[in-house]
C-alpha cells in the first residue's frame, strides 16, 4: 500500500491471529479471509461503499464459536484505521449515511472524535443468517470503536429480513466512514476541533 494514510496491523492472542491492512484512500478493493463467509460479505460492503482498500487474514478458535474472531477483527480494523489516520489533521471528521435494501433501512452517524462510543439500535427478526450469529455484529462494532477511537451511532429504522438489515448497516457504515475520513480541502490541514486535537 503506497498511500500515506495506510496501515498494516498484526494482532495475535491465544484465541486469534489476525492481520488487517487498510488504505483510507483506496479504490474499494478487498481481500478477505476471516473464515466466516458472511462476515467477509459484510466487510466487502465496507470496502466497496467506503472507498477503502481492506485486507483481512484471520485464523481463530472457530471450533468454539465465532465470537473471538469477529470481535478481534473489529479490534484490529479499528487499530489499523486509528494508525492510518495519524493526527487526524485535515479530515472532515463527521459522516452519516442512510442506506436501504428492499424493505430494510439503516442510518449510521460517525464522529472521528478521539473518543470511543457505540450506540447500536439494531433488532434482527432471527438470530442467525445461515450459520452466522448476528449478535456478533455488535461485538465487531464495539471492538472497532474502542480501537479506532470513534463515536458511532447505528440505527436500523426498519426491516424484516436479517440479511438485508445487516447489509444496510455495513453499507451505511462504509459510506459514513468514507465521508468522515475524507480530506476537507477547506481545513488546510488543521485538526477539526476547537480544542486543537482529537
Amino acid at each position: 500500500m503506497n498511500s500515506q494514510r495506510s496501515a498494516d496491523i498484526r494482532r495475535t492472542t491465544r484465541e486469534t491471529d489476525i492481520r488487517v491492512q487498510v488504505n483510507l484512500d483506496g479504490s474499494g478493493a478487498s481481500k478477505l479471509a476471516s473464515g466466516l463467509p458472511f462476515l467477509d460479505h459484510m466487510l466487502e460492503q465496507v470496502a466497496r461503499h467506503g472507498g477503502l482498500d481492506i485486507t483481512v487474514e484471520a485464523t481463530g478458535d472457530l471450533h468454539i464459536d465465532a465470537h473471538h474472531t469477529v470481535e478481534d477483527i473489529g479490534i484490529t480494523l479499528g487499530q489499523a484505521v486509528q494508525q492510518a489516520l495519524g493526527d487526524r489533521a485535515g479530515i472532515t471528521r463527521y459522516g452519516h449515511a442512510y442506506v436501504p435494501l428492499d424493505e430494510a433501512l439503516s442510518r449510521v452517524v460517525l464522529d472521528c472524535s478521539g473518543r470511543p462510543g457505540l450506540v447500536y439500535a439494531v433488532d434482527y427478526p432471527r438470530a442467525r443468517v445461515g450459520d452466522f450469529d448476528v449478535d456478533l455484529l455488535r461485538e465487531f462494532f464495539q471492538g472497532f470503536v474502542n480501537h479506532a477511537l470513534v463515536t458511532l451511532h447505528i440505527d436500523c429504522l426498519r426491516g424484516g429480513n436479517a440479511h438485508h438489515i445487516a447489509e444496510t448497516v455495513f453499507k451505511a457504515f462504509g459510506r459514513a466512514l468514507r465521508a468522515a475520513l475524507a480530506i476537507d480541502p477547506r481545513a488546510a490541514g488543521s485538526v477539526p476541533s476547537t480544542k486543537g486535537s482529537l
